[in-house]
């Protein structure tokens, strides 16, 4: 039985069923069904109980089925979010720059590059490198800015980062 239907709650039943049914009824490849599955019953499902090695193994079969670079975005953006979790963030931020490079209209994505960004700006602080802390913090509001752009009225953390330090420029 797939992962989510073993799940209890409710919601992801009902979801699942939903999925279902859709994935019986839209025309697509069995490749397209494929990562649909590996994308929704391994990865997210896995995901969401903490279980990040399970979900990277069916985030990372469900790339090697789908083809439609809008679909693609949101499994390397989540194989992203799975790197920052586990403070690869490196790692996350190729899988974050992978899944814009599909899907240029990814606000979460900019945003968590920001965070990463941001981060490591503070790291260089401690350690007392300021010059470097500056190119981190520069990073981090282009990305903000970006995220901003594409949802106005979201990030307001950032926006206010991005007005204090005075790097709001698009106002």
């Amino acid at each position: 039985m797939p992962r989510s239907q073993i799940n209890g709650n409710f919601i992801d039943k009902t979801s699942s069923i939903v999925a279902n049914i859709l994935l019986r009824i839209i025309p697509t490849t069995s490749g397209e069904k494929k990562a649909f599955t590996y994308y929704r019953d391994g990865g997210m499902s896995a995901q969401s109980e903490g279980n990040y090695a399970e979900a990277l193994q069916n985030y990372y079969e469900a790339t090697r089925s789908e083809i439609d670079p809008y679909d693609r975005s949101y499994i390397l953006y989540n194989i992203g979010l799975i790197h920052t979790s586990n403070g690869e963030h490196t790692k996350a931020l190729e899988y974050y720059f992978q899944a814009i490079e599909r899907n240029p209209f990814l606000p979460q994505a900019f945003n968590n590059m920001a965070v990463i960004c941001h981060y490591q700006g503070e790291r260089a602080i401690r350690r007392g490198d300021s010059e470097i802390a500056e190119a981190w913090f520069d990073q981090a509001a282009e990305y903000w800015k970006q995220a901003i752009a594409l949802t106005p009225g979201n990030y307001i953390e950032a926006h206010n980062w991005l007005k204090i330090t005075r790097r709001l420029e698009f106002e």
